[in-house]
Order: C-alpha cells, then structure tokens, then sequence
C-alpha cells in the first residue's frame, strides 16, 4: 500500500504549476490516503506561494532545501538527499538523467520518471500529455481530473461575486508579451456579442492592466469585473485563488495563451484558447477539461490575424457542447 509519495521537479512558476494542477487532483484521487510531498529541486514553486491556497489538502509537503538533485555533487553516493527519507513512490517529472539517478534513491517502492520516458520516441510534446503518461504510470487507471478547491472562503466569495442566474463567459485579453494577444478590440466586441446573446461577459485583468479595464468598462457597460469590483466580504480570497474560484462558475471562457488562460482552466472552465503558433500551442496546451484551441499562425503571422468570427464561431461551438 503506497502511504507516502514524492514528487520531484525543478521548481514551478505561475505557468507550469497551472498546468500541473490537474495531474495533482488525480494523483490525489489515485492515493486519497497517502501523504504527498512535492520537491522542488531548484528551490522554489509556486505552491509553496501563490497557489499554496490552492493545492491546499493535495499537498501535503513542500520539500525546497538540502540536497535534492539539483547542485552537481548531489548524485555522489555518501551525499544524503532528501534529508536521507524514503518514500513508497517517487514520481521523477524532469527529463535530466543525472537528478533522476538521485530521485531513484528516494524510492523504496514504485519509481516512475520522465527522464526514462523521455528517451522514448512516443514520448509526448505536450506538458499535459507527459503528466498523463506519468501517473497511468505510476497508478494504471490514473488520470488527471478538474481541481476542486476545498478553500470555502474562495467557494463562497466566487458565489457573491457571480450569483446563480446568468450564463457567465469569461474573457482575459492579457498576456505577458504583446505578440501573444489577440487585439483588445476584439476581446471588447466578442463581450458586446456575449451580452446581445443574452450571457455575462465577465472580464479578467492583470494587476497592470488599469488602462484596459477602463477602455474595457467604457465599451461593455454592462459587463462584469468581479475581481475588482468586490462585494463578496472576502477581501483575502484574491490573485489565482479568487481567478480559479471564479473559473467554477463559468460557462466557457476565451484566454490568450497565458497564465490567466490556464487559471481558467484549472477552475473547471471550458476554455477556448487562442494561440500565435501551433508549437506553443501543442506544448503548453491549458489542462482545460474542455478545450477549443485557434491558432493564429493559420491565418497570418500575427495574433492580429486570427479572425473574429473564427473566435467567436469557436466561442459558440464551445458552449453549444455544454448546454
């Protein structure tokens, strides 16, 4: 019986740790009594900061200190890594051979790494799709499923702020480099069509992102900004917690490819997502449980090319599968 089970990668930020949220959901529902730690080799991940809130009740540990595979001499034979622990199962997610020979010394059980697989030639190009392989791996019949927040504040927050009623479509026009997003102006007549059709159009914006709020605000008057216009009472539910929360109560949402796109799709909601090329659009596709994906690159060279109606055609494809 598997009572204790490490996780070994190099570290997340925003983006990977997104992604991976739906590979920890079902190793947790694969080993609902086991005690899992996740280490992270480099030092540092986000949940252990901003998702800490989120993995809440998936992960049991955070292991970022001492030697873990990560410096050169880690792999010598009287190096202890890992404080000297052993666990039932090791779960190796980085591809460099040498830190997996120290995660294998982890493993008094089942050892599952990615570094093998990866000298495979089926092993695949997508993030999501590698996480997949891995836990039918490490638990046959495993799969990745939504995660649930088991965060009642966050619940009740997401609620307030979007009430039973309405069909909501979420939209989040940011990313973190410009030649990743579609035009603002499409993103503001897509929520003009949203609330002609009778839904919600209910806007996600970066904390840097003032000026597209107001441009958003005076275009679409009547459409939502739940996580700066609070009236919930929870004040401390916010960033990632409050964005996933909110995901839950969504009918489908559209993202450029970036963090907000792939915290929509942790909460639960069918995303469309729309891409400038189809290689980035394989790798890092969003662990959405319903995914529609447009690429730009089809139509032109830039995200500017991506028609509107191409979206919004996929937008009303997406929700007709839901309803």
């Amino acid at each position: 019986m598997v009572q204790t089970v490490l996780i070994y990668s190099m570290g997340e930020v925003i983006g990977d740790g997104l992604i991976k949220l739906p590979f920890i959901a079902g190793l947790r529902e694969a080993f609902p009594q086991a005690r899992i730690t996740w280490c992270a080799g480099k030092g540092e991940t986000v949940y252990a900061g901003p998702l800490k809130a989120v993995v809440a009740g998936y992960i049991d540990e955070i292991l970022t200190e001492g030697p873990t595979g990560a410096g050169a001499l880690d792999v010598l034979p009287w190096v202890r890594p890992f404080g000297g622990r052993t666990f039932d199962l090791v779960i190796d997610t980085q591809e460099n051979l040498r830190r997996s020979l120290v995660a294998k010394r982890a493993a008094r059980g089942g050892f599952v790494s990615a570094a093998d697989q990866a000298r495979r030639a089926d092993w695949p190009p997508a993030v999501v799709d590698r996480l997949v392989r891995l836990l039918a791996l490490a638990a046959p019949g495993a799969r990745p499923r939504p995660l649930a927040l088991n965060h009642p504040d966050a619940i009740a927050a997401a609620k307030a702020l979007l009430p039973d009623g309405p069909a909501y479509v979420g939209l989040a026009p940011g990313a973190g480099g410009q030649d990743k997003r579609w035009p603002l102006e499409r993103y503001l007549e897509l929520a003009r069509r949203i609330e002609v059709s009778g839904r919600k159009a209910v806007f996600f914006f970066g904390p840097d992102e003032a000026a597209d709020v107001q441009a958003a605000r005076e275009a679409v008057p009547t459409a939502l900004f739940p996580e700066r216009d609070r009236t919930d009472g929870f004040a401390m539910v916010k960033g990632p917690l409050l964005a996933i929360a909110l995901a839950g109560r969504l009918s489908a949402a559209v993202a450029n490819d970036a963090g907000p796109g792939h915290m929509l799709a942790a909460g639960g909601a069918p995303l469309l997502s729309l891409q400038k090329d189809h290689r980035k659009a394989v790798k890092f596709r969003p662990a959405a449980a319903r995914l529609a994906v447009v690429v730009a690159e089809d139509y032109g060279h830039e995200m500017a090319a991506l028609p509107f109606e191409v979206v919004a055609n996929a937008l009303d494809t997406l929700i007709a599968g839901d309803s």
